[in-house]
């Protein structure tokens, strides 16, 4: 089982699952996602509380993360089937109708135990959300507490300084955001920053 510690740098673990996006099932892999970013969150349960307004928030904002080759991937300890329902009732009734990326199956708990997301009791998945780059490396983790959802600004903002500090060999700053200055990892080039930044 990967740790915190552990899954930052390294190869992302590798999954074949089921999954359901638009009515159909099918089977997905993380390969087939070599060349791009993946966003792969994983939440709780269906026909939940917190759930489906970071599903949604996600679903509603999709077209930020293409535009950035990225692709968002949701992950619970669900039955495709279960996925299948809550995506067909309507948003006003806590379903998640109109979802624009799959949702995949996780019912042996093995992707969650994998990414070192799965609660202590064993029973569902805590709202682990990792960023992995076009090699298939995970360049970035977080867990939040079953009862706190996730930013969809922060990750956009994580992916795309993610992304800078990729093509550019510079790093980001604190609250960086994409159109800033990045900062030179040289000790003395890097005081220019700090000058400009006063």
């Amino acid at each position: 089982m990967q740790t915190m510690q552990t899954i930052v740098g390294r190869p992302a673990p590798s999954f074949t699952t089921e999954g359901v996006l638009n009515g159909r099932f099918r089977t997905y892999t993380l390969e087939e996602y070599k060349g791009q970013w993946v966003v792969l969150f994983f939440y709780p349960l269906d026909f939940t509380f917190v759930c489906p307004t970071e599903i949604l928030a996600f679903s509603d904002r999709i077209g930020e993360f293409r535009k950035e080759n990225a692709e968002v991937l949701g992950v619970s300890v669900d039955s495709k089937f279960s996925h299948l329902a809550w995506t067909e009732k309507p948003r006003e009734t806590g379903g998640i109708f109109g979802l624009t990326y799959p949702l995949l199956e996780d019912l042996k708990k093995d992707l969650a135990k994998a990414f070192g997301v799965l609660t202590p009791e064993g029973d569902v998945a805590l709202r682990g959300l990792f960023v992995i780059d076009p090699d298939g490396i995970v360049q970035h983790a977080t867990i939040n507490a079953l009862g706190v959802g996730r930013s969809v600004d922060e990750t956009l903002r994580v992916l795309t300084a993610l992304q800078f500090v990729r093509e550019s060999g510079e790093v980001c700053p604190a609250d960086w955001k994409k159109g800033d200055k990045g900062m030179s990892a040289d000790w003395q080039k890097s005081k220019e920053y700090f000058a400009a930044a006063k």
